[in-house]
């Protein structure tokens, strides 16, 4: 299975410099990404201006991400990330950040009918839409 780079995962949340291994994002993660960083991984996931204002207030309230002066907690960051990845990983399978965003946003029936952008909310279900991702890239039935 091919996984998707460090470097490709933080240019969906706009991180400068790009890191150029997974423990070196992992140290980011866990010391705090900044807001924008969330914000850059909505805008891709998301398809209009209510989609993306739903999905960053569905990971972090509102309020909190107001009280937020510039970095997400670790807690917050590993859910930026995440949706970073997820996105990352649909781009590289389909090919197109279009294409990638459509099938995020779509009901699945192999995810009980439910979005993969909602299943992968938790890390379990992004390994599992991580693992559907990849039997659909490599042709394997699911």
């Amino acid at each position: 299975m091919v996984i998707v780079s460090p470097a490709r995962i933080a240019s969906v949340m706009a991180l400068t410099p790009l890191p150029t291994s997974f423990a070196e994002l992992d140290d980011r993660v866990r010391g705090g990404l900044p807001k924008s960083a969330l914000r850059a991984s909505v805008e891709h996931v998301s398809r209009t201006s209510e989609e993306r204002r739903t999905l960053l207030f569905r990971i972090i309230p509102e309020a909190t991400f107001k009280r937020r002066r510039d970095l997400l907690s670790p807690d917050e960051s590993e859910k930026a990330e995440r949706l970073a990845r997820i996105f990352a990983t649909a781009e590289y399978v389909w090919d197109s950040e279009a294409d990638a965003r459509e099938f995020l946003n779509t009901p699945h029936p192999l995810l009980d009918g439910r979005t993969p952008l909602d299943v992968s909310m938790t890390e379990l279900g992004a390994r599992r839409v991580e693992e559907l991702l990849w039997k659909l890239f490599y042709g394997i039935p699911a």
